[in-house]
């Protein structure tokens, strides 16, 4: 962070000058969860650059980031072999009149990189993922009706937006819902589906905003299972924000369970736009039958970053790596709230953490730590779950952990 950078006003800021410019011809001044007025004080709006785990805003301050783009970036802004590919496809061509064989070898890569894919297709955006791994599981069993845990984020469109507006009920006529982790709940919804059930669509784990994380027991996964078994409809498998990071296999193959489909996202081509569907032979034939599409859905650059991406995480095992910095930086976190006397709760797994403070309904103390360790050089979230890349390293998570610290001061000011 330059000095000069520190002394300017919040009105003199290019980052307060672009709020007002965009506030003309943009409604709202922004949309949807990139909308920084849903953040603490201080948070910037408009970025420059990044780099690494570093990003930089348009008054030149540099953060740690633990939203890495808000999931999509896996190895680190800016990671050299991705640029390469992505940069050597480019000079080739990119949206063309149709797919470049680098599709083909982008599906054999998932192919043989997830045990229960036996095809693959692709898309822009996880919502793209998901709505047609729906469509798909309706085709393939000729039933309506899909069960989706309470509160459980699966994209922006009007069957799955957490927002009503312009929603009408015909949009969302054919959703059951249950509780995650809940058996007897999961039970429940299928029994009230009857013989109308298409599917099960459940996160990889339960990371809905502003409360405790949870992972999926051992039980509840294989129970989805045996339902989706013994009434033929389709297990989805929403990865959008966990594939990758928790194991390049699947996050349930830890479990022993499968999906029939499962849509994949974010994470993916380190930052480009990108979305896939990977499903078993049950619904290839179905797949073939909707009509999913888009003009930009086949786009060679992306795809090519996908392919390194996807290397990159097999080979290093970024997984394994993520979740050595997110223990260290869960440890600290700990460490600093005992020093400070302050009772926080800490949640999900470590390469996708959540903090959460007693005692803060209305999110007080979350958002004084968040805009005091930001003004000191990290980019935290007070209720929605981060992301680590392989770009973080010890040093990086000390570094963060010191601009935590004063967040904690901030918040033992509040008392």
């Amino acid at each position: 962070m330059t000095r000069q950078a520190m002394a300017l006003s919040e009105t003199q800021t290019a980052d307060a000058m672009l709020r007002a410019r965009a506030q003309r011809v943009v409604p709202g001044g922004m949309w949807g969860h990139l909308n920084a007025a849903r953040l603490p004080e201080g948070y910037p709006q408009f970025f420059a650059s990044a780099e690494g785990c570093r990003v930089r805003d348009v008054d030149g301050r540099e953060y740690i980031d633990f939203m890495c783009s808000w999931g999509p970036v896996l190895l680190g802004h800016k990671h050299p072999e991705v640029q390469a590919a992505a940069e050597a496809q480019a000079a080739l061509g990119d949206c063309l009149n149709g797919p470049g064989e680098v599709m083909v070898e982008l599906a054999e890569d998932f192919v043989a990189m997830v045990p229960h894919a036996d095809w693959a297709m692709f898309q822009k955006n996880g919502g793209d993922a998901t709505t047609a791994c729906v469509t798909i599981a309706r085709a393939g069993t000729g039933r309506r009706k899909v069960l989706v845990a309470k509160g459980s984020y699966h994209g922006a469109l009007p069957w799955c937006s957490p927002s009503v507006a312009g929603v009408t009920s015909e949009d969302r006529a054919h959703l059951l819902h249950f509780e995650y982790n809940d058996i007897a709940s999961l039970q429940a919804a299928v029994a009230e589906a009857g013989k109308d059930l298409a599917a099960i669509l459940v996160t990889g784990f339960r990371h809905d905003i502003a409360r405790d994380l949870e992972m999926p027991t051992r039980e509840f996964a294989a129970a989805a299972r045996a339902v989706c078994d013994a009434t033929d409809a389709a297990l989805i498998l929403d990865e959008v924000r966990t594939g990758l990071r928790l194991d390049v296999r699947g996050s349930w193959e830890a479990l022993g369970v499968r999906p029939d489909l499962a849509a994949w996202s974010k994470a993916i081509a380190n930052g480009y736009a990108l979305a896939a569907i990977t499903g078993n032979d049950k619904f290839r034939e179905a797949a073939t039958k909707v009509f999913v599409t888009g003009s930009f859905w086949c786009g060679a650059v992306a795809m090519a970053a996908a392919r390194t991406t996807l290397r990159i995480a097999r080979e290093t095992d970024v997984p394994s790596h993520i979740r050595s910095m997110g223990l260290r930086l869960r440890e600290g976190l700990t460490s600093l709230a005992n020093q400070h006397g302050i009772a926080i709760r800490q949640s999900g797994p470590p390469q996708m953490p959540l903090m959460l403070f007693d005692a803060d309904p209305e999110v007080k103390k979350g958002r004084a730590f968040c805009s005091a360790a930001l003004r000191h050089g990290a980019f935290f979230h007070p209720v929605h779950n981060m992301f680590l890349s392989s770009a973080h390293q010890a040093a990086d998570i000390d570094a963060a952990l010191e601009a935590a610290s004063h967040g904690f001061k901030a918040v033992r000011a509040l008392s």
